[in-house]
């Protein structure tokens, strides 16, 4: 079935992206859940960047210790701590801290502690609007493959032209042939760092995507020599006759 557009009518006129992006990571780990060996655990995590999470705790203050024996003497016989004071700041300034959408599918080694071996990252449009939302986005996903996590982005959003993978591409002073015409729009790609020797390699497996066309299955790699087949087009049309857009 083809790839439909999400963010624009008739679509998004009977569903909300953000509904359909929340519904399709669960169908992602429903596919995986049947291809994964029993050591390894898939789970779905949602979380919008406009809900911020307050651990209240946080923002208790500190009640003052009382004194405890070493520093300098008190009149009560005691000795006091010394308060250290540190100096102004050399720069403060007004930001806003990016707090970026989450829509993505995580696999678990349950044999090594509960080690995170992949993730499946979907791409929302406020990974693109903004610079400093493009390179957040861009730096978790360096990290997690810095940290040998097969990392998988799938870009289906059509309001921005924004490529993330050219993005992360960039950040590693590399340069993919699939980009030599210009970065695609809409693309699904996965990437993991493999040993060869004594040298530290980045592969990846990129596709252009297209509307009207179907989905690829990508490598999803849980070890250097293990891999199931992350087959989108199943999860993605699971996911659209669940939710009835033809």
């Amino acid at each position: 079935m083809p790839l439909r557009d999400h963010f624009r009518p008739p679509l998004d006129d009977r569903t909300s992206w953000d509904g359909f992006h929340g519904q399709w990571p669960a169908m992602i780990t429903l596919e995986l859940s049947r291809k994964l060996p029993p050591r390894y655990v898939a789970a779905p995590h949602v979380h919008l960047g406009s809900s911020i999470e307050i651990d209240v705790a946080t923002y208790e203050e500190d009640e003052v210790a009382p004194p405890e024996s070493g520093g300098v003497g008190n009149g009560g016989g005691g000795v006091a701590t010394a308060v250290w004071t540190p100096p102004r700041p050399t720069l403060a300034v007004v930001t806003d801290l990016p707090a970026l959408d989450e829509y993505e599918v995580r696999v678990y080694d349950a044999k090594r502690g509960r080690r995170l071996v992949a993730a499946v990252e979907i791409v929302s449009p406020a990974h693109k609007d903004r610079p400093e939302h493009r390179r957040a986005f861009v730096a978790k996903c360096a990290a997690l493959l810095q940290n040998h996590v097969c990392v998988a982005i799938v870009d289906l959003v059509t309001t921005r032209a924004f490529n993330l993978y050219s993005d992360l591409m960039e950040l590693f002073g590399q340069a993919d042939p699939i980009l030599a015409d210009g970065p695609p729009p809409l693309y699904a790609i996965a990437c993991r760092t493999a040993r060869d020797g004594d040298v530290w390699l980045l592969e990846t497996w990129a596709h252009a995507l297209a509307l009207g066309r179907s989905l690829p299955t990508l490598p999803l790699w849980l070890a250097d020599n293990l891999a199931v087949p992350l087959e989108l087009e199943l999860s993605y049309e699971e996911t659209c006759r669940i939710l009835r857009l033809s």
